[in-house]
């Protein structure tokens, strides 16, 4: 499974992706779209939308995560980071690709332990968890770190495998249930 994660950012965007690999993860790549700051906000959405759309492309991931909103202290930076995650969702949606959203502190909290980490101890982990030679840039860093959160999640919801003998008692109970 090939994961992208997505962190939005009116000024960076952040971007990952990783490929499950056993029970762990492998990186892929990282990078972040920063549209010009003299540009309006539709623009930078286009610009945005852009970026994403050619990053799909190119790594064509299985799955995409998007960090879910949470509230600034200023109204206004809540509403343009809004804009921001609806434009990921539907570049997501016009790839025909499966969405996740976690909150910040549920990705912090599956990478580092801690759901109130910062910018920097997040980067570290994702390096260590990734064996990568530096830290990734922050925005980068938080959208690889949501990639790892899914793959957690995923490993962690899955139906577990059956082994044979579970599969025997479960005919022999089968058995046991239509013959009363």
């Amino acid at each position: 499974m090939r994961v992208l994660g997505l962190d939005p950012g009116s000024r960076r965007t952040g971007w990952g992706v990783v490929d499950r690999e056993g029970r762990g993860a492998r990186y892929v790549a990282c990078g972040h779209v920063a549209p010009s700051a003299r540009l309006d906000l539709a623009r930078r959405l286009h610009a945005i939308v852009h970026e994403v759309h050619a990053v799909i492309e190119r790594y064509r991931p299985d799955q995409v995560v998007v960090e879910s909103a949470f509230h600034h202290e200023f109204a206004r930076s809540t509403l343009v980071l809004g804009h921001i995650r609806g434009a990921l969702l539907v570049a997501a949606v016009e790839h025909d690709l499966p969405i996740a959203e976690y909150a910040p502190r549920a990705i912090k909290l599956a990478v580092t332990g801690r759901g109130g980490a910062g910018k920097e101890q997040v980067a570290a982990m994702v390096r260590m968890q990734l064996g990568l030679a530096e830290a990734p840039q922050a925005d980068a860093a938080d959208a690889l770190a949501g990639a790892l959160c899914h793959l957690q999640r995923v490993r962690l919801d899955a139906p577990r495998r059956r082994t044979p003998a579970a599969e025997r008692l479960q005919a022999l109970l089968a058995t046991a249930r239509s013959a009363r």
